[in-house]
């Protein structure tokens, strides 16, 4: 299954965003790994700082098992900083319905 939802960064955080998730936590890696998630990305609108990403999960009922991981909780207050978040410190993000796939 293909997941995607947008995020907004703060102003003046793109190269900071980028070197946070260049120097990716091994313990987080391995806990969205763990989760079944792959092909994982995510893509910059650098006029809006609108956070694009997109995912493939072979089961998406297991995502709901990370809001509660500690390492995904820990990762969530390091981002809170550079990102618009929820009250919990999780990134505020919007879901997206796919309308089309060209396999």
């Amino acid at each position: 299954m293909r997941i995607a939802f947008t995020m907004t960064l703060k102003d003046g955080f793109t190269d900071e965003y980028k070197n946070r998730h260049d120097a990716i936590w091994p313990e987080l890696k391995g806990l969205l790994k763990k989760t079944g998630i792959r092909d994982y990305s995510i893509f910059l609108d650098e006029r809006t700082n609108i956070l694009f990403a997109c995912l493939s999960v072979y089961d998406a009922a297991r995502l709901d098992e990370l809001p509660g991981d500690p390492v995904m909780k820990r990762w969530w207050s390091y981002m809170q900083d550079i990102m618009e978040t929820n009250p919990d410190g999780s990134p505020r993000s919007i879901a997206l319905k796919e309308v089309f796939y060209l396999e």
